[in-house]
């Protein structure tokens, strides 16, 4: 299912959106676009995002790799910089690695654009692993639960994306009736819970001692859910999803999050590849359904036996992600 279509409401002119805009691009006036772009940028006007998104998708990669030098002048382009998505997550998205390697992006830049690359199944051919433990390749249970071209947003020429919807639970086939227990104590002040926390503004989380079906019954109303098991691997791309849902983040970053929660969850500050392949291998991970679900829903716990916790995150909105 796509959610996210469409190039949004109507443009003023001034810095050369709409028609002037387009008309820049489609003569490769790459230069013109780009000065306009930081000029915008540098006054603070909304209207910088949609001018970064066409140097972004169409410039050549060096050029369109100017949006985020600072040496260039005033009105550079941050890793926050956004139109439909991230302008970094535009630029990844239309060149091979072998390119974006070649090109002088700052560190804040380059590490989101090879983890995007990655993601697309085209990540730096040394493998290796960035600054926090993530490797620059994905693991089997990264690259086994979802298709390469519903990981990113597919950009348009001339603004707006689409995105694939990921829920978890991901279909509705395969559940039953799951009893809950009556509701324990919370564990509070785990960083891994915050983190859980952390990845959205429409969920909630909380962390206990004992199973999965102990944590899932803080947040549910009833004594009894519409659920059942899955391997975290089919839960996985819900939770990067969720992570890089606002137009301001990339996927990239939702994966970043979510390796960085796996690590949380046994204490760590950053990420080893084999541990948290441990601890995927052997979390138990029940997701659920709720009556009132909508569009967008999730509701998943996860229960490391290892070390007698385990998590819930639960939440859903009708907005759109």
């Amino acid at each position: 299912m796509i959610v996210d279509n469409g190039t949004g409401p109507a443009r003023p002119a001034r810095y050369g959106w709409g028609p002037s805009g387009q008309r820049l691009a489609a003569q490769g006036e790459w230069g013109e676009l780009l000065g306009r772009f930081r000029v915008a940028r540098a006054l603070g006007d909304g209207l910088a995002g949609p001018l970064g998104h066409l140097v972004a998708y169409g410039a050549p990669a060096a050029v369109a790799a100017r949006l985020f030098d600072p040496t260039a002048g005033p009105g550079a382009a941050t890793v926050g910089d956004h139109d439909a998505g991230p302008l970094w997550e535009v630029l990844a998205t239309r060149h091979p690695w072998t390119v974006l390697a070649e090109l002088q992006l700052p560190p804040a830049i380059r590490r989101p654009a090879a983890h995007t690359r990655a993601l697309l199944g085209d990540g730096p051919s040394g493998g290796g692993c960035d600054e926090a433990g993530v490797p620059y390749r994905l693991r089997p249970w990264e690259d086994s639960g979802w298709e390469h071209d519903t990981r990113v947003r597919e950009y348009l020429p001339g603004g707006g994306a689409r995105r694939a919807l990921q829920l978890a639970p991901p279909t509705r086939e395969g559940l039953g009736v799951v009893r809950l227990p009556s509701p324990g104590a919370r564990l509070t002040g785990r960083l891994a819970t915050g983190l859980l926390a952390g990845l959205s503004d429409w969920t909630s989380a909380v962390c206990v001692r004992g199973r999965a079906t102990d944590a899932a019954a803080q947040l549910t109303a009833g004594p009894e859910v519409t659920g059942g098991q899955l391997p975290f691997a089919a839960l996985y791309p819900a939770l990067v999803h969720l992570a890089s849902a606002r137009s301001d983040c990339g996927a990239a970053q939702g994966r970043l999050a979510v390796w960085q929660l796996l690590a949380a969850m046994e204490d760590a500050d950053t990420a080893d590849p084999a541990r948290v392949d441990a601890v995927v291998g052997r979390l138990h991970c029940l997701a659920w359904t709720e009556p009132g679900d909508d569009l967008r829903h999730l509701h998943l716990a996860l229960e490391d036996p290892a070390t007698g916790l385990a998590w819930a995150l639960s939440g859903t909105t009708p907005d759109p992600a």
